[in-house]
């Protein structure tokens, strides 16, 4: 009965001054904040490692934020970055656009936005689900190869995969307020299994390392 724990960990923060969503967009990068934040993520795993915690296994979303907030835990760690496409954002029908009242009010977007509970606009709920969970299984089952039972590894992602994540395994409805994720910048949603190969529920942790960088600081839900 092997055990693992994945801990799936939120990019920092964007350089977003037109405050649009970005989506799978290329090359918004990290902010002089976010870096920040993502080296306190890293300052957090690498505690742990000197605690005596065996994180074996780095893998991350394709996109560069979520590739810019794996470098610094790559360094502090040891690790090769292994890129995941399960790990992306979802498919967002306005992506690089700055999403208002007015915008929204265009009939052009009409059609998007009929069915909030699939939702319309993007990627379905329950197929962001599907692909992160494969992934993380196969990342739990992977560290264990690596570091043995106990074994942990770190899956850079985004906002909205990871709190369907949780919704998931704490058995509550997909359908959500954004406003009311807690998924914070470079916060770490910790899933640990007590057997890698049974189909149970995992353990959850949720804590944000980054925490005293957030005043300030201007969120879009699911940026």
């Amino acid at each position: 009965m092997p055990s693992a724990t994945v801990h799936l960990l939120r990019h920092g923060e964007v350089h977003n001054p037109e405050h649009v969503v970005y989506g799978r967009l290329p090359d918004y990068h990290l902010s002089e904040k976010g870096a920040r934040m993502a080296e306190a993520a890293a300052a957090d795993l690498a505690q742990r490692v000197q605690d005596g915690e065996n994180i074996v296994l780095l893998a991350s979303s394709p996109l560069t934020r979520t590739r810019e907030t794996a470098a610094p835990v790559a360094r502090e760690l040891g690790l090769d970055v292994r890129t995941d496409e399960r790990l992306i954002e979802p498919a967002n029908h306005f992506e690089g656009l700055h999403v208002s009242g007015r915008e929204l009010a265009k009939p052009k977007h009409w059609p998007h936005l009929l069915n909030p509970l699939h939702p319309s606009w993007g990627e379905p709920y329950r197929h962001q689900v599907e692909r992160m969970a494969q992934a993380v299984r196969e990342l739990a089952r992977e560290a264990v190869r690596i570091g043995g039972d106990g074994a942990q590894a770190v899956a850079v992602s985004h906002q909205l995969p990871i709190w369907l994540t949780r919704l998931s395994v704490e058995g509550r409805p997909l359908p959500h307020d954004p406003r009311r994720r807690q998924c914070n910048l470079a916060s770490l949603t910790s899933l640990t299994f007590r057997d890698v190969d049974a189909a149970e529920v995992p353990q959850l942790h949720y804590r944000e390392p980054a925490a005293h960088l957030y005043p300030g600081v201007n969120q879009l839900p699911g940026s």
